[in-house]
């Protein structure tokens, strides 16, 4: 490629570093749907463990795959995967309270133009209506234990993944497809003396791998972004503390609930994931309220099935790289930035970026406008999913602890504070068009946390209360009667995707 930031030369050799799920997805998207026109070679050593505790994921993983051809029963037998329909929520807005947020549409709108749970805000205000998750068919399910893909027209869901094997089978999807992989480690990135462009990739077994586009993949190391190109990191511990986590697997203490599990603990909380075989599991904090050894120690007295590894550490920050895109390097996954897995959005972000990276493909060079472009896409994007996990910690009554206490009263974001205003004046929600989490999301979290509103849409009012109570208790009758009618979890997996299938 031409040498400065618009060159007319072709961007055709695309260099990923690293593997793991950041570049394995990566690499068999971009062969998969740009694969005729750039030759695509990755590198990675297998002497370097990856983080591979981001085995849950949100619906758009399936639209990815989508996307891509991959078939969904044979990537869940790979993967040993299971059905997940939401997230559980225990003891964030008190101890001992329960919720879930489902990945599924709560009621419906209908011809009004309010959202439902207005008319579900109105139905409690006169004493009816029971709880908003029984409008959800993805909550009752979830609650059930129950799954099915034809038992109503739409079903919202994701996956609970094992990410090393993962990224095996995206492997096995890509080598044949013409990536090429190179075993070794980086020692050093070579840059352009002029323009500052990165040459090459030079291996500690003495090969260089030269490109026109490279993508770094490395983790929270950003060895090619962060490191070689100096791009510096926005740290967002101000609202977001955790910064810490430490992880096991274990075996299964009983069927595969089709959902994860976040449990508040003093100084954070602790994840539950359940696989076919086995369940991922680990215990996130703030070091300066709880030593490694305490987390350690609490992870496993408290998992339910016995561990099957040794628990190892990881420590991180919660923000992004001041640009994602710099010069002819795009930081995707760690690389490029992280928020705590509360919502398990990194697998996500990183497809997402993807994604605009194909559709933003420099092939004609890496120029300004087109960079600005992506990365203030990328930014949008952190930030709004920054402002939903901010939320969980913010929204709450704890008050038990010094972590809990400065989450309570700390400074937010003035993009969050205008949320919360929006919401506790007359329950209004929305999402944006390049927002991940949706109207409901916000509904389920902030009701499920205590933070109700003071009013709601007047919209509400012009349904006769007969006719809303009729119709309430219809949505209710007929999303109990679809789970009445589904399998157990355990039973359509072991169908549909067993994990020894080929």
């Amino acid at each position: 490629m031409q040498e400065g930031l618009t060159g007319d030369r072709v961007v055709r050799r695309v260099v990923v570093a690293g593997g793991g799920t950041a570049g394995w997805v990566t690499a068999t998207a971009l062969i998969r749907h740009l694969g005729p026109l750039i030759d695509v070679t990755l590198v990675e050593s297998d002497a370097i463990s990856t983080i591979g505790v981001g085995e849950s994921t949100v619906p758009t993983f399936k639209g990815f795959h989508d996307l891509l051809g991959i078939k969904e029963d044979r990537f869940m037998a790979a993967a040993q995967a299971t059905f997940k329909l939401g997230i559980e929520f225990r003891n964030w807005g008190r101890i001992g309270d329960r919720y879930i947020h489902p990945f599924g549409t709560i009621g419906t709108r209908a011809s009004w133009m309010a959202d439902f749970h207005h008319f579900w805000m109105h139905a409690r205000a006169n004493g009816f209506g029971g709880d908003l998750g029984e409008y959800c068919l993805e909550w009752v399910a979830g609650e059930a234990n129950r799954m099915a893909l034809d038992a109503a027209p739409y079903i919202g869901y994701a996956y609970h993944v094992d990410a090393t094997r993962y990224a095996r089978f995206l492997r096995d999807l890509a080598e044949p497809a013409g990536v090429r992989r190179v075993e070794g480690k980086i020692e050093r990135v070579e840059l352009d003396v002029e323009s500052g462009f990165i040459k090459a990739l030079a291996l500690e077994t003495g090969e260089r791998v030269e490109g026109d586009l490279f993508i770094d993949c490395t983790g929270f190391r950003s060895l090619l972004l962060g490191q070689a190109l100096e791009v510096p990191f926005e740290d967002w511990g101000q609202w977001i503390s955790t910064n810490s986590a430490v992880a096991v697997q274990s075996s299964s203490a009983g069927p595969a609930q089709p959902y994860t599990s976040a449990i508040a603990h003093e100084a954070g909380w602790r994840w539950r994931i359940p696989l076919q075989s086995r369940e991922g599991n680990g215990f996130v904090f703030c070091n300066e309220f709880l030593s490694d050894d305490e987390a350690r120690a609490r992870l496993l007295a408290e998992i339910e099935g016995e561990p099957t590894i040794e628990p190892w550490l990881i420590r991180f920050k919660t923000g992004m790289r001041a640009k994602t895109w710099s010069r002819n390097c795009v930081g995707l996954g760690l690389a490029g930035g992280f928020i705590e897995p509360l919502e398990s959005t990194s697998i996500h972000l990183m497809m997402a970026a993807v994604t605009r990276l194909i559709q933003d493909f420099p092939f004609n060079g890496c120029n300004e406008g087109l960079i600005a472009h992506f990365n203030e896409k990328s930014r949008l994007e952190f930030e709004c999913i920054r402002d939903f996990i901010i939320l969980h910690y913010h929204v709450t009554e704890r008050d038990d602890s010094p972590f809990w206490r400065r989450c309570r009263s700390m400074e937010i974001p003035p993009s969050l504070k205008e949320r919360l205003e929006l919401w506790r004046e007359d329950g209004r929600a929305y999402q944006l068009d390049h927002e991940l989490f949706r109207v409901e999301s916000w509904a389920m979290v902030l009701l499920g946390q205590r933070f109700p509103a003071i009013g709601y849409h007047r919209l509400a009012q012009m349904m006769p209360q007969e006719e809303l109570r009729s119709q309430l208790d219809r949505m209710r009758h007929q999303i109990r009667e679809i789970v009445a009618r589904m399998p157990t979890h355990p039973e359509f997996l072991s169908r549909y995707c067993p994990s020894g299938a080929p």
